[in-house]
């Protein structure tokens, strides 16, 4: 038995792999998907693309993704122990690696090796580990991109141009043989910073300045400047190669000198283990439940206040879009909570699909018919759609007040606040969340270190080491690392989801984590016995308050809302009837009856003889004055109250003139009259052109129907199982007419040219060689261009030839199809296998 050649490229491994190992790195690499690669070697060129590469680097964690950093400094390919070595050291060093942790890494490293093999990032076998040329040249170090591992180039890399004389010198400066053979020279010098004891022994002779100005370098940046006139222990290092010049006030440290300082690690401090989390509290279960439900019902009662504010039509759209910050301030007024607070509120809402622009000229905010079925739903059920929205939304309302790339405010339900990471991250934060015992609350610093060890390209770039200068006139850069964007994300989730009722006093409630586990119908179900039931009565006093000692029905609640003001919110809700508040309620139809029966049939406590006054002094004069379009007009009965109006020097501005005993016109519109009128003390009503009384109900508008704003996904969407098995099998079917031998005849010109190239025949043999293949149910293969003018290569089995057209089996799509014979560039019969 033979034994198996290891694979040289790239695509011969992946050629190796059996169908659920490619599938898996379809699955963790989708956007190699899109299109399907025609075969195997196209899988691999994408796959070795700066875009993909950059992409798969990001979803690593941060032990996987050292792995790659130091298979990136390595000799290429690298064999697993020298791979291992540089992560865990060589063991030589001052203690600052414990054997635990070298276990630690030891026992990590198969997986993390694993991943970047699953990914394609890393091919062959251990004893010859290469990572793909794309990821080594992001990874490796360089002067306009440090690595990640703070090590520069090797001695090689480093003196490439360097004279053979300045080679000279730093061999005879080391003690080493002279050479006139740079390659020789270039590599007593790395022989040299690779020996231990060697090298040990240089620098027990260096000065102690010199040795301070390499601790400054060791751990990156690598590189210095260096004044002309350079001290006494920077020359000392310069001149024996350890300070190696990169331009004229540039020098570097060389890769094999750091290692040996390093005690052979890539890294300070490897991370094998993703950090756990730490809790601040330990809470009862049931009283995280109770928290959290308590929030999630002032969630509900906030949102409902904000459709029912914009009921009649919201604030006008910026023509940027969003809104203005007068209008999120007069929200947030209205909703008693902060800006910030009243943002997220109406990005909820938005996302939900309860808000949205109402699509008119003077365009404006408004709810959407959806909303009222939403209002309809018990409360658990109002509460699950508003989370679930909340989940996959990309909207991040905690932007609302910063500014965009360009310096222009960021507004509310304006168009630049979509991030595609938002779901991501926080779904992730409550799965991290999930893993805890229940009632525990996580320390939110814990929960940010973790998420950067599971992405920490994504989470912003590792902190590098503080900017120093260095004795001898040599600096080392550097630079302080920003807050990035997955922590405020995730800083914005705990907060948020402490708002709507996922956590409770810090910790995951029950019905949050059934929501995430099993759904909406399973959280309802947890949430509904903790929600206080609506109430059918409230309690009406003699100062004309009501009191609502919970949240009431929903009839209940809209018609004392059109009745009577709320005075203030908490426990309970204190409604106050007042005279513009009753007349709000005549104008929407109510006669008085209506009225006093309703707070009879509503009311736990008998009606106070002050508030059935009101109502009927109200009704008396409601409808006295009426108010028509003339522009506009006023008519009353009563001349004596016309008589009164003219007087009053407040009509002034109406500019009103009598055209009969009982008619007054304005120029003024009927609405601005209207309230003129109320506002001096009269209860005028408007009227239609035929005189019958315009009833004005309250909460008209509504937008078109909308759907909720789609989310914005973050990179291609993850392929199901169906797509991922139809994907390889075309791969496979693809590689296999790219690479399989052809028959060749002598008088035909089919034989195949370069990997990958279309057969080529006459339409004579296409026709014969496709009707052979039908009536021997053989297997061919065919060049083939679509309508669209796209050439690919596919295996078919014919089953059929007739009318210019063969229909066959088609092995890359796994499927019947019919081709025109006039699309077919060539045709080839495959050769049996020996």
């Amino acid at each position: 038995m033979g034994t198996t050649t290891p694979p040289r490229t790239l695509a011969e491994a992946l050629r190796a792999r059996g169908d659920d190992s490619l599938a898996g790195l379809l699955r963790a690499r989708p956007d190699l998907l899109n299109p399907v690669p025609n075969d195997i070697t196209q899988l691999a060129t994408r796959a070795g693309t700066r875009a993909s590469v950059v992409r798969a680097l990001e979803h690593l964690d941060r032990f996987a993704l050292q792995t790659a950093e130091a298979l990136a400094v390595a000799p290429d390919p690298a064999p697993y122990e020298t791979l291992l070595s540089l992560l865990t050291g060589d063991g030589l060093d001052d203690g600052e690696q414990h054997d635990d942790a070298g276990a630690a890494i030891t026992a990590a490293l198969p997986g993390a090796l694993a991943t970047l093999r699953e990914q394609a990032l890393v091919w062959g076998e251990d004893d010859r580990l290469r990572l793909v040329r794309t990821a080594r040249e992001l990874l490796a170090p360089s002067p306009q991109h440090p690595s990640p591992t703070g090590l520069g180039p090797t001695v090689a890399e480093a003196t490439a141009g360097m004279s053979p004389g300045r080679l000279q010198e730093i061999l005879t400066a080391t003690g080493l043989p002279a050479t006139h053979d740079p390659v020789s020279a270039v590599a007593a010098l790395s022989a040299l910073f690779t020996d231990r004891t060697r090298m040990a022994e240089l620098l027990d002779s260096a000065p102690v300045e010199a040795l301070s100005v390499l601790d400054r370098l060791v751990w990156g940046p690598p590189y210095g400047e260096v004044t002309p006139n350079p001290t006494p222990p920077v020359k000392w290092l310069r001149d024996r190669g350890l300070l190696l010049p990169v331009s004229t006030r540039t020098v570097v440290l060389p890769r094999e000198a750091a290692l040996h300082l390093r005690a052979g690690r890539a890294h300070r401090v490897p991370e094998p283990v993703p950090p756990a989390l730490a809790a601040v509290a330990e809470r009862d279960p049931q009283a995280v439940d109770r928290a959290a439900a308590g929030q999630a019902f002032t969630a509900l009662a906030t949102v409902e206040e904000l459709l029912k504010l914009w009921n009649g039509g919201g604030p006008t759209i910026l023509r940027a879009g969003g809104l203005s910050v007068r209008e999120l301030k007069r929200t947030a007024t209205a909703l008693d909570v902060p800006e910030p607070i009243a943002a997220f509120w109406v990005e909820l809402a938005y996302g939900a699909g309860l808000l949205a622009s109402d699509g008119e000229t003077d365009e404006r905010y408004a709810p959407t018919p959806a909303s009222d079925e939403w209002l309809d739903l018990p409360a658990a059920d109002r509460w699950t759609h508003l989370a679930t929205a909340w989940l996959a939304a990309t909207r991040t309302p905690g932007l609302v007040g910063g500014q965009d790339a360009k310096g222009r405010a960021l507004s509310a339900l304006g168009p630049e606040l979509d991030r595609s990471a938002a779901p991501d991250v926080r779904r992730r934060v409550l799965a991290l969340f999930a893993g805890l015992p229940p009632g525990t609350a996580p320390d939110p610093e814990t929960l940010l270190r973790r998420l950067r060890w599971e992405r920490p390209l994504r989470g912003g770039p590792a902190p590098a080491a503080p900017a120093a200068p260095s004795p001898g006139g040599t600096t080392s850069g550097g630079g302080a690392e920003g807050t990035d964007l997955r922590s405020r994300l995730a800083l914005w989730t705990l907060n948020e989801a402490e708002l709507l009722g996922i956590t409770g006093r810090g910790a995951l409630s029950s019905q949050a984590r059934a929501l995430l586990e099993e759904g909406e119908r399973a959280a309802a179900v947890r949430l509904a016995p903790l929600l206080p039931e609506p109430l059918d009565h409230v309690l009406l006093q003699a100062d004309l308050t009501a009191v609502a000692p919970g949240p009431l029905e929903r009839p209940l609640a809209d018609m004392l809302s059109v009745l009577a003001d709320v005075e203030s919110k908490g426990g309970a809700t204190v409604y106050r009837f007042t005279p513009g508040s009753v007349r709000r309620a005549l104008d929407a139809g109510r006669a008085a009856t209506d009225l006093h029966a309703f707070l009879a049939a509503h009311s736990r406590t008998p009606v106070p003889q002050p508030l059935s006054y009101l109502i009927d002094d109200v009704a008396r004069r409601h409808g006295h004055l009426r108010i028509g379009a003339a522009s506009a007009y006023v008519r009353c009965d009563d001349e004596a109250v016309l008589n009164e109006i003219l007087a009053d020097r407040r009509s002034t501005g109406l500019r009103l003139r009598r055209l009969a005993p009982t008619v007054l016109a304005s120029q003024a519109d009927p609405g601005p009259l209207l309230e003129a009128l109320r506002d001096m003390g009269y209860a005028p009503a408007a009227e239609s052109a035929d005189g019958d009384v315009l009833i004005t109900r309250a909460g008209a508008r509504r937008t078109p129907p909308r759907t909720p704003p789609v989310p914005v996904p973050e990179g291609p969407p993850v392929p199901d199982d169906t797509l991922l098995g139809a994907a390889v099998r075309a791969i496979r079917a693809g590689d296999t007419a790219a690479t399989v031998a052809r028959k060749e005849t002598p008088d035909s010109p089919s034989s195949p040219g370069p990997s990958g190239a279309l057969p080529r025949t006459t339409p004579a043999e296409t026709l014969a060689t496709v009707q052979a293949a039908a009536m021997t149910g053989a297997t061919v293969w065919i060049g083939y261009v679509n309508a669209d003018g796209a050439a690919s290569q596919r295996v078919i089995a014919p089953v059929r030839v007739e009318g210019g057209f063969v229909t066959a089996y088609d092995h890359t799509a796994d499927e019947i199809r019919t081709y025109p014979l006039h699309r077919i560039t060539g045709v080839a019969e495959l050769a049996e296998e020996a």
